[in-house]
Formats: structure tokens, C-alpha cells, sequence
């Protein structure tokens, strides 16, 4: 990796002062190191892409993708049986569901517990309509009390930390994160994370990062900063802005996974390094192979889905996602991959391991 980055110390890019992300925050008594997180997402953080993360280095906690209540009390629902599969190279690791009846919620929260996950976080913040509709994600932001009856619920039903991750609010006129956030603490949650956008702007617009820094003044308990973070600068700028104790990166670690490594060098020396095309390669390479061994039944797809992320920036990437979205199977997506770089890379100064 060549170096791409260097700030003078005590400062960022824009002279703003500098606070390196923490090197661990406690959560419940479970230790995270660095203090990042890798965020939820749906159709992304399966196994395959948080030990592909994990592998890469820096990400402190790992999450799972948000997972129905309902579902994991079906038996039968294999998605969400899927959305729960882990391995022991995954620890520290939270399972995020989301739900809207307090009994169901707890009965989920023991089945995680004793399945071996660290924590258990409740998600209120998803903005999908589906999840919405149902009362799910960040459509219980206009119910506090029934909020309340599921933090109770499931703190009274595992040992394990429990957190929990939501937004600002639906909209403008109605912001509640910072008396969600006193609830939380006072039902005895571990931690709280706050995207630091309301429901109704999905995932557009700017992070309002001053919410982050009003609910870290009202609670004591670790809060976990998120929204457009998109490079270690970002990191710290933030907490540097908020006070945070941690903070959280979703869309950012899918087109630059290394993201997490950067900011933990960037908080050892004020510099990190910028992947060659040998690097981004070697990323792809890796990603696709662990899709192919894990055998999912959509690797093809999910290769797919990820080309457009993996090769932002790669010389003549058009032309190889041309190829990736034309392959039917995942052999042949992984053989085009090699057949495009290894044409780029062949000269004596590149090693591809």
C-alpha cells in the first residue's frame, strides 16, 4: 500500500483541531478495540463481508444485517437463520433485530444470547417503508412508550449488553433523540448509536453531526457517532465535534473497506495508506473467493451487487463490471476479475499473492 495521507499533528485537512478516534470504548463490559463499528446493513454485513472486514484490520465491533424478531422465532425462516450465522473469528460481534412486540423482542434477544453473540442491539432505524409500516426500524420514533416496553423487556431477558441504534427522529419538527437516548440509559441499555438523520431523509442530505453531540451531553453511557464518514479525517472531525466514544461506518466501508485500518493508522502517526491497483485486486480476489468457499446460493448476485463498489476508481472498472454483469456463475465472475487485473498488473515490480 502506498502512503497517501498526512495531516500535522493536533490538526485535520481543514485546520479543524484533530481527536484520534479512541483506541477502546467498553460497552457493557465487553471491550472494543479500536473504538469502530462496522454498522448494519441490510443485504451487506452477512458473514462473508465481516470477516472479509475483520480480516482487513482496525474495525472493533462487527455487526450482523438487521434481522426480523418475528423471523427468528419462526424456525423455519431461513433468512433470518442465515442472517445469524457467525463463526468464532467474528468476536466481538452484536446481532441487531428490530421488531415491535416486547415479548417477541425478548424471546429473540435470548435466542441470540445464547447462540454466543456479544451484544444485542434493537434497531430504530431502518427507514424502510416495508419495515416501517409494520411499526419496525425507525417507525417506533413516534412511539416512546412502546420503545420503552421493549427496552425493558429485553433488558430484563439477557445478560448480554444491550444497545441500541437509531435516528434523530422522523422528521425536523419531531427530534426525540435525546430523550430516547435518557431512556435507554435509564432501562439500562450499555450504549446508544445515533445516525444522526431523521427518517425522512433516508440516507440523503448532510449528517447533522451537532444531535450526536446533545445526546453525548445528556447521557453517561458510550455513545456511538454515525453518519458520513468517509474517510479517517471524517473520523476524527467527529469526534472531535460530538465528543463520541465511538463511531460507526456503514455505506463508506463498502467501497473502501479499508477504512477502518486507515483510521487506526491515522490515530497512531496522523497518516494512513490509499490501496494500490495491486491492493484493490487482491481485495476483490479475497471477497469473491470467501462468496465461492461460504457456497451462498446468491453469489453471483452478490458479486454483482458489490462491482460497482470494489472497482470505484479502478482504470477502465466500466469495462470489468461489463464482464462481472454478463457472467452467469460465481467461477466465471472470479475468472474475469483475475483476467482483467492480471493483464493490468503484469509487470516485475507487482507481486500478486
Amino acid at each position: 500500500m502506498r502512503k497517501y495521507w498526512e495531516t500535522p499533528a493536533g490538526t485535520n485537512a481543514t485546520g479543524t483541531p484533530s481527536v484520534p478516534v479512541p483506541a477502546r470504548v467498553s460497552i457493557g463490559g465487553v471491550e472494543i478495540s479500536p473504538a469502530t463499528v462496522l454498522a448494519p446493513m441490510a443485504g451487506v454485513t452477512d458473514t462473508v463481508f465481516r470477516r472479509f472486514i475483520r480480516n482487513l484490520g482496525g474495525c472493533g465491533l462487527i455487526m450482523t444485517e438487521f434481522t426480523s424478531a418475528d423471523g427468528i422465532l419462526r424456525h423455519k425462516d431461513r433468512k433470518a437463520q442465515r442472517y445469524l450465522t457467525f463463526y468464532g473469528d467474528e468476536h466481538p460481534i452484536s446481532a441487531q433485530l428490530f421488531g415491535s412486540n416486547p415479548a417477541v423482542m425478548a424471546d429473540a434477544a435470548r435466542i441470540v444470547e445464547d447462540m454466543g453473540f456479544d451484544l444485542v442491539d434493537l434497531n430504530l432505524g431502518c427507514p424502510a417503508k416495508k419495515v416501517v409500516k409494520c411499526n419496525g426500524g425507525s417507525g417506533l420514533l413516534r412511539d416512546l412508550p412502546a420503545i420503552g416496553k421493549i427496552f425493558e423487556a429485553v433488558r430484563a431477558a439477557v445478560k448480554i449488553p444491550f444497545t441500541v441504534k437509531f435516528r434523530a427522529g422522523w422528521n425536523d419538527q419531531e427530534i426525540v433523540c435525546v430523550e430516547l437516548a435518557k431512556m435507554a440509559e435509564s432501562c439500562g441499555l450499555a450504549a446508544v448509536a445515533l445516525h444522526a438523520r431523521t427518517r425522512e431523509q433516508g440516507y440523503s442530505g448532510q449528517a447533522q453531526w451537532d444531535w450526536i453531540t446533545a445526546v453525548k451531553q445528556a447521557v453517561k453511557i458510550p455513545v456511538i457517532g454515525n453518519g458520513d464518514i468517509r474517510s479517517p479525517e471524517d473520523a476524527c472531525t467527529m469526534v472531535a465535534k460530538t465528543g463520541c466514544d465511538a463511531v460507526m461506518i456503514g455505506r463508506t466501508a463498502a467501497s473502501n473497506p479499508w477504512i477502518f485500518r486507515q483510521i487506526e493508522q491515522h490515530a497512531a502517526s496522523g497518516r494512513y495508506d490509499e490501496p494500490t491497483e495491486a491492493d484493490r485486486y487482491q481485495m476483490i480476489r479475497t471477497y469473491f473467493s470467501m462468496l465461492i468457499e461460504e457456497e451462498f446460493p446468491d453469489a453471483p448476485g452478490k458479486m454483482k451487487q458489490f462491482a460497482s463498489w470494489f472497482t470505484h476508481g479502478v482504470p477502465g472498472g466500466a469495462g470489468l463490471r461489463k464482464v462481472i454483469y454478463e457472467a452467469k456463475a460465481a467461477p466465471e465472475i472470479l475468472t474475469r476479475v483475475e483476467e482483467f487485473f492480471e493483464a493490468r498488473l503484469q509487470t516485475p515490480s507487482i507481486v500478486l499473492t
